[in-house]
């Protein structure tokens, strides 16, 4: 505050006014009795006069003072001003312990955290049961070029392809394909049976399914008997 400012509210506090008593007295605005009052605004010597004539403090002494030298000898502390109480101190927020969050919550949060490479693959077994799932890789989008949610990977149900290095209990990964491709291990249906074959493409309706534990085995069956599910990539090894 200015000492002005300082004098003029130690006057209208003694006086028990209030600002806009004081400036509808006075003939000035209240905000600018309170910018003064609060030492944003300069008030003049004479304005200064005027006001604290208004509110009775004016004495036939007054010309012999400036009103700097008289509020410059005023002890504001002294004269039981109406002090101002601080303001409180803003409260310190507690910082936030956070939570150990379960094996569950912190999968599920790496899982958001890498879905633009990474994507869960459901684990089917032969009644077409998700029995778990893999995490493998996506590229540009894709796995293995396919949609990734119709990749899955199919659990081998026995030892009837061992011929083709695969054996119960192995992981092979399969993408979508309903056309059979000749040479290609597939993931094939017929009646409720789902099983992986060798397709060899014999005559445009006819296929062969070959399979063999220690010996191979060829099955000759038409095209629009089988509905085919997908074309093996991989095989992952059960150790």
């Amino acid at each position: 505050m200015s000492r002005l400012g300082d004098l003029l509210l130690l006057e209208r506090t003694r006086q028990k006014l209030t600002r806009k008593q004081v400036a509808r007295q006075c003939g000035i605005s209240e905000n600018y009795l309170k910018d003064v009052e609060e030492g944003r605004r300069i008030i003049q010597d004479d304005q200064a006069r005027r006001i604290l004539k208004k509110l009775g403090t004016s004495s036939q002494h007054e010309n012999e003072f400036t009103l700097d030298e008289i509020a410059s000898a005023v002890d504001l502390e002294t004269i039981s001003p109406v002090k101002k109480t601080p303001a409180a101190a803003p409260k310190k927020e507690e910082p936030v312990v956070p939570q150990a969050k379960s094996a569950e919550e912190q999968s599920g949060i790496w899982l958001d955290a890498l879905s633009s490479v990474l994507k869960p693959v459901p684990v089917m077994n032969v009644a077409w049961q998700q029995v778990s799932r893999r995490l493998v890789p996506i590229q540009d989008g894709k796995i293995e070029g396919a949609n990734p949610d119709r990749v899955v990977y199919f659990q081998v149900p026995d030892n009837s392809m061992r011929a083709f290095r695969m054996e119960k209990g192995d992981l092979v990964l399969i993408v979508p394909s309903q056309l059979p491709v000749d040479g290609a291990i597939m993931l094939v249906e017929f009646g409720a049976h789902r099983m992986l074959r060798k397709v060899r493409i014999f005559e445009k309706t006819k296929i062969l399914l070959q399979s063999g534990d220690r010996e191979l085995d060829a099955e000759a069956m038409g095209i629009s008997e089988i509905h085919f599910l997908g074309r093996a990539i991989r095989v992952e090894i059960e150790l």
